[in-house]
Parts: structure tokens; C-alpha cells; sequence
């Protein structure tokens, strides 16, 4: 009797003591320009940082999300990044599930949102300069951080961002709830979500969301490895469209100073278990 209450009891101390294994991630990344990246076990983001701006070569500047292509349910994002910068294994590259073959430029990328004035994009002139991580690093059903834009001035407008972001566990989206507080000459402020335009397919647009099937690598490092799906949903938006002005499809919402833009942004990759446009085009239709 006593030989079995101290298995039992050794049982319960080692599954107190076990640790499930972490399904999404968000963290700063500062040994690769300030980097801020986050991942579930379908979706792999980052977003660039102040060290990005002046770096030689590669110096960039842009809101734009970039998104990496992920074929396994392992968080990849630390491998991949340790791999590039201690191991000579370019993340550019298809190796140990993934690789980040999507050109974001100066542009919304994969799913950022930024002012539109006078029907032109008005970016931030730096990217994002602090965060606040609101979880830890790692979780089992979600994280979530921060990132913070110092203010900039834009059509008689002064405008600063918050940009949250909510990564949940089993989902090919990600939230953005994003706090725009602004000074100018209008009262309201249209702001625009949205994905760069790529070699696109085929493309979903619906009311209050809209979604791209493009080729999936810009074809600089690797050859073409195939298709990815993106998309956008912005619930109540004013308009929905295509622009080849800007190089973008785009939701569209006037908001107030203060007021927050809450959006789901999502990614999938035909190597892994959305093989098509048309299974994408279901699950963004579906998605609540």
C-alpha cells in the first residue's frame, strides 16, 4: 500500500514538474536587427526593427509584415535564425520545415495597415522603436506584445501607433488590434490593411475581407516552391479592393484619434496543408 501511494505520488510530482512544449511564440530578436518575430504552428511572422535602418548592406525601412512559409507544427523561427547567424544556413533558403522566400520591400507586406491620405500610403519614416511584451516569450494557447511607432507627421496630420498583436494556438490567423492616435485636419483618419501585390492567381474579395493565392518565393535564392495564401479581415470596413495604383488589395476603415483598428491577418503555404486556392478561399470565408 505504501509502495503504491509512492508511485502514484512520484507520478504527480513529475507531471507537475513536465512542461507541455510551447505552440506559439513572440520575441525580440536583437542579434538579428531588432527583429520582432512570432509563430504558431502554422504561421511565421516578423517585423523589422531600428537596427534594420542603417544596416549595411540591407538597410530598410518599412511596416510591412513578412511572412515565412512553414511546412511542420515546431516552432521554427529561433532554429532558423540561429542557423543563418552561427551556421551559414540561410533562412532564404527550405531547411528543417521552413524558409522565408515572400518580398515585403516598402509596402504592407503580408497583412501590416497604414494610413491612406490623399489616396497614397502614408508610412511610418522608421520602424518600430519599443514593444511591451503583455505574455511571456512562449505559451501554449497564445502570446501577445506591443510594438510601438514614435510619431510622425503625414498630410497636416500627426500620427503616432501601437500596434498589438494577439498569436493564438490552431489557427492560420493572427490578430491586430492597432491604437492610432493622431492631430490634423480631419477628425477621422482612414486607415488601410492590407497585402502587397505579388504574382497573384487568384484573388477573394467580400465585404469585409479579401484574400490573395500568389506564388509563394520570389525566385532570388530558390527556385519557385510553390503557392501561398494570404489574407486580410477587417470587420466593418468601409471598402474592399484591389489597387494597382498602390500595388496592393486593401480594407479600408475611417477611424477616430484613439480609436482601435482590429483586424485578423493569415497565411498558409501550399507544401503544407492548404494545397490550394480554393481550400484557402473556404477557410478565409469561414474564419470569424
Amino acid at each position: 500500500m505504501k509502495k503504491s501511494l509512492l508511485i502514484l505520488l512520484a507520478g504527480l510530482a513529475l507531471a507537475a514538474c513536465s512542461k507541455p512544449e510551447p505552440k506559439v511564440m513572440g520575441r525580440f530578436v536583437p542579434e538579428r536587427s531588432d527583429d520582432f518575430a512570432w509563430e504558431n504552428e502554422y504561421v511565421a511572422y516578423r517585423l523589422y526593427g531600428e537596427t534594420l535602418e542603417t544596416a549595411n548592406p540591407g538597410a530598410l525601412v518599412s511596416p510591412g509584415f513578412d511572412v515565412w512559409m512553414k511546412d511542420t507544427a515546431a516552432l521554427i523561427m529561433n532554429t532558423r535564425y540561429k542557423d543563418e547567424l552561427e551556421n551559414n544556413i540561410s533562412y532564404h533558403k527550405y531547411y528543417n520545415g521552413a524558409k522565408d522566400c515572400y518580398k515585403v520591400g516598402v509596402s504592407l507586406g503580408a497583412g501590416a495597415s497604414a494610413p491612406l491620405i490623399d489616396g497614397q500610403f502614408a508610412f511610418a519614416p522608421t520602424n518600430y522603436r519599443s514593444y511591451d511584451l503583455l505574455t511571456g516569450e512562449y505559451g501554449t494557447d497564445s502570446v501577445a506584445f506591443v510594438l510601438h511607432y514614435p510619431e510622425w507627421e503625414a498630410g497636416g496630420y500627426k500620427i503616432t501607433l501601437d500596434k498589438k498583436i494577439i498569436v493564438r494556438a490552431g489557427t492560420h490567423f493572427c490578430t491586430a488590434e492597432d491604437t492610432w492616435t493622431f492631430s490634423g485636419p480631419g477628425e477621422t483618419l482612414s486607415i488601410a490593411a492590407g497585402l502587397v501585390l505579388h504574382e497573384v492567381t487568384d484573388t477573394l474579395i467580400g465585404p469585409d475581407r479579401l484574400a490573395v493565392w500568389e506564388h509563394a518565393s520570389d525566385m532570388q535564392v530558390e527556385p519557385e516552391d510553390g503557392m501561398t495564401g494570404l489574407a486580410v479581415i477587417l470587420p466593418g470596413a468601409d471598402s474592399v479592393y484591389v489597387s494597382p495604383e498602390l500595388g496592393h488589395t486593401i480594407a479600408v476603415k475611417a477611424i477616430r484619434s484613439g480609436e482601435k483598428l482590429t483586424y485578423q491577418f493569415g497565411s498558409c503555404w501550399s507544401k503544407a496543408n492548404v494545397p490550394d486556392a480554393a481550400t484557402w478561399f473556404n477557410l478565409v470565408e469561414n474564419e470569424k
